[in-house]
């Protein structure tokens, strides 16, 4: 077993910290999420690695940082990165900055911290802001456990198989997504989760035009249409727990006042079936409450009764 002590008490850290990697936060919007150390840490280091020496000269001519900037991204990490950890190897410091947030979350950092590891090579982590934390704590839906997935795939089809595989999930969701794919992920997201699954819809954290939307996925998609996507975002969905909960799988009667996990013993046909006799509610209607009482999606719900 590898064990790494890195010691951070102020005055210290600048002692030993040659020859580290330092994982430094930057804002993710208001420049003032920057810590003190954190500008502490970038003005002392030999180099700075950013994903985009262009935003990062911006940020660090506002602190007044100096010092070497290089480029550190995805289509240059396989040359890049053994070259920063010659650097290191050789007793210089090196500042790993993402565009934004924590470097190393969704982001070609995590190589670097692998490089750096695996040549022996201290990794020091400088905290700061992380929008996927901050969207989570702002969601009103369950922190504890959370899954973060990061950006989910981008292909129709894998993006409905991946989230096939989650929507049994307890631990409340945490994705990353861009504008112009937001409108389809939620889609598939309701064809997955069922449309009265809860969502916070977090967009431009800690910016001037930062928004939550709170509400369900049906509800979320009905706002979309009218006010189209812009900034970056982040989906905080629901765990199945939260869902059953609320349907009734805690022991506790449901909406319609029936027993908690009622439908258990009944197939998916009839589960239907005793919506549209007991509830009155059409065939389109009683699928639909079927598939959220089981978390899954109403094609599914579909294909089980053209089987049966």
């Amino acid at each position: 077993m590898d064990v790494q002590r890195s010691f951070a008490g102020d005055g210290e850290e600048t002692k030993h910290r040659r020859g580290k990697l330092y994982l430094v936060g930057t804002p993710i919007g208001n420049l003032e999420d920057i810590t003190y150390r954190a500008v502490r840490t970038l003005k002392e280091a030999d180099v700075i690695a950013a994903e985009d020496t262009r935003q990062t000269r911006k940020l660090l001519n506002h602190f007044g940082i100096g010092g070497t900037l290089v480029s550190y991204h995805e289509h240059n990490k396989r040359t890049s990165g053994p070259g920063l950890v010659r650097r290191m190897l050789e007793g210089q410091s090196v500042a790993l900055v993402s565009d934004a947030g924590l470097p190393g979350i969704s982001d070609p950092g995590e190589d670097l911290v692998r490089l750096a590891i695996e040549a022996g090579i201290a990794v020091v982590p400088v905290p700061g802001p992380s929008a996927s934390l901050g969207a989570l704590i702002v969601s009103g839906l369950p922190s504890t456990p959370f899954r973060f997935t990061g950006f989910l795939p981008r292909g129709k089809k894998q993006l409905a198989e991946t989230l096939k595989r989650l929507r049994q999930a307890e631990e409340t969701l945490v994705v990353y997504e861009s504008p112009h794919r937001l409108a389809a992920t939620l889609e598939a997201m309701r064809d997955a989760f069922g449309g009265s699954r809860r969502i916070a819809v977090v967009r431009e954290l800690t910016k001037r035009h930062e928004e939550v939307l709170r509400g369900t996925l049906d509800e979320a998609l009905a706002h979309l249409a009218d006010h189209p996507p812009r900034g970056e975002y982040v989906l905080v969905v629901e765990g199945r727990t939260g869902e059953a909960a609320k349907t009734g799988g805690n022991g506790a009667a449901d909406a319609d006042g029936e027993p908690a996990a009622w439908w258990r013993s009944l197939d998916i046909a009839g589960h239907v079936r005793h919506y549209e006799e007991k509830h009155g509610l059409p065939r389109k209607a009683a699928m639909k409450r079927a598939a959220e009482d089981r978390g899954l999606s109403r094609r599914d719900v579909y294909q089980a009764l053209l089987d049966d």
